[in-house]
Parts: C-alpha cells; structure tokens; sequence
C-alpha cells in the first residue's frame, strides 16, 4: 500500500522530526526512505505511522518502486557534512549529486506531483553581505555546498523540462532533538549539549567569533510541509529556510550555560576547512511566497534541545 507523502532520509534527525509532526498534523501513514548508514531507527521509535524501507538513493530502480502511488516526496537523503566532504569527497558526490538525481528522475516516473528538497546555506559560501539573499551569486567553498546548489539547479530543471513540481529550501545551521552528538561530523549545537551534560569543555573552531542563523528544527519542518503546499509562485524556486537571526559560537555557549546553569571553559582549535565565516538567512521570500513563520527564539530551541537531551542522556552515554 502506497503513502502519500515519502520522506527520504527519513531515520536521520530532521527528517524524523519530519516524519513526527507529518504524522501529527493527519497523515495515517508515512514512507521513510533510508539506508541508515547516518540515520538510526530508534530515531522512529514510538511513529506508529512511520513505514521505514531500508533503500539507498543510489539504486534508482528501488526508489522507483518506494515513490509508486506517492505524491509529494522530501528529499532529505545526503551525507550531511562539510569536513567529510572534503576528506572522502566521492561518497558525498554520489549521493548529494547522483542520488538527489536518481530521486527526481524516479518521483517523475512514479507520478510524484511535488518533491521538496533539502538544500543548503553552504551553497552561498563567504560573500560578504548579509543577510544572505536568494539573488546573490553561489560560491559554494567545498564539495558538500556544490553537491547541494547542483541539487537545486536539477530540482529547476526538473520542473522547467519535465513538469516535477519542486521547492528548494536551503537550510541553516538546524538544531533540535535527536541530532547525534556522537558522530564526529555533529552540528555545534549538539556537541554543546554533550559537553553539558558529560561536564567536558566543548572545542570551539576557530575563535569561536563566526556567526551562524541557528534554526529550531520545528521551525524546519514547519517550513518544509508549507513548501508542499505552496502556490505556483514557488515551484522551481529556491528560499531560504532560517529565522533570519545571528549569533556567534561564543553567545551561544553562554546562553546554554546561562540556561543550564553549568559553567565550563570552552577550548579552542584551528579552523575547519570549507567553514564560512558568517551566515544569515534574508526570510523576505520564504515568508512571502510560503507563509514561513518562525516560532522559536534561541533561548526556548535551546531550552527544548536540552531538555530532550537530558532526557535520554543514559542512551546516549550507552551509544558512546
């Protein structure tokens, strides 16, 4: 039996809490596309809904068969990392380019009427200006920001050449439950509540000065299910999907301190290849043409984050 909508990526840590709240606003019954080599199961433990396929994007015939009878497809699948990019660039190739290819070609064989698709910020690279506009010049700074803008290009093609309707929205520094602070490519964000709950001093890149648009991953996944159902205005077209805020590594860690009550000296290292040095997301477009309504401010995403974090502190410790 097919489900209406198909979320790829769908085990890791946006796109379960995808999957959570597609479920929670009425869908019986979800298809998780995923082959678990960055996302985990346990991550749908509890979505009754939640119908999970073992499938790598990489064989286009499997997805093919997964997309049948679907509608709306979000294309979340990746290998998520900049450092990896960059150290093993040929996975990363094949599936942010190859598997995000594979994926449309398949939602347009199977009758999908619309894939939204997960791009990046990364695409923008260092330009200067901020905020970051959707009309700026891409200067993408390692493989993983080209593999993603190349992504959107095809998504453009796809509904200029083929009649795939597709929203691209570029993503900014998500942050929220169930990201893994274990994986060496974390995001900051959960390298912090690590750091919190162990009683560790965290190891800030760089001085720790650059600033980033953190987002709360409900405002992500509220954004993503607007782009599904968003107008003719949207297709074919890029937004950026952040809260338009900034702040920098050093104020957030005080902020989670502040909230926590903990206090523990950071440590500083040298600078990762391929970072950017500030990012902001301009949310002109996104709210205009998606309805995108940012809810949360850092201090209650934070606060949420820990809370789930301390929650499951003891499996997390045990994964360790």
């Amino acid at each position: 039996m097919s489900n209406r909508c198909v979320v790829t990526g769908g085990a890791g840590f946006i796109g379960s809490n995808l999957v959570q709240s597609l479920l929670a606003a009425g869908e019986t019954r979800v298809t998780v596309i995923d082959n678990l080599i960055t996302g985990h199961a346990k991550n749908l433990d509890g979505l009754d809904g939640a119908d999970l396929q073992k499938i790598d994007i990489r064989n286009f015939d499997a997805v093919v068969q997964a997309l049948r009878g679907s509608e709306i497809v979000y294309h979340l699948a990746a290998i998520p990392s900049v450092p990896k990019s960059i150290a093993d660039p040929v996975p990363s190739h094949e599936c942010n380019i190859d598997g995000t290819f594979n994926v449309l070609r398949a939602a347009k064989q199977a009758g999908v009427r619309r894939v939204v698709y997960a791009a990046s910020s990364s695409a923008y690279g260092d330009t200067l200006v901020l905020p970051k506009v959707e009309t700026m010049p891409s200067l993408p700074k390692s493989p993983y920001a080209l593999q993603k803008l190349v992504g959107e290009l095809y998504c453009n093609l796809f509904w200029h050449n083929f009649g795939l309707e597709t929203v691209a929205l570029r993503f900014f520094n998500v942050y929220g439950p169930k990201q893994d602070p274990l994986s060496p490519y974390s995001g900051v964000l959960s390298i912090f509540m690590r750091s919190i709950l162990e009683g560790t001093q965290p190891t800030i890149h760089g001085d720790g000065l650059q600033t980033r648009d953190f987002t709360y991953v409900e405002d992500v996944t509220g954004l993503l299910q607007k782009a599904a159902v968003a107008g003719p205005v949207a297709l074919g077209k890029t937004y950026n999907a952040g809260n338009g805020g900034r702040f920098s590594l050093n104020e957030v860690w005080e902020t989670l301190q502040n909230l926590t009550g903990v206090r523990i000296e950071a440590k500083y290292g040298a600078t990762r290849a391929g970072d950017v040095r500030d990012s902001q997301a301009d949310t002109t477009a996104a709210r205009r043409d998606l309805g995108h309504e940012p809810r949360f401010t850092l201090e209650e995403g934070l606060r949420r984050t820990f809370a789930w974090y301390k929650a499951n502190a003891a499996t997390l410790v045990a994964a360790n």
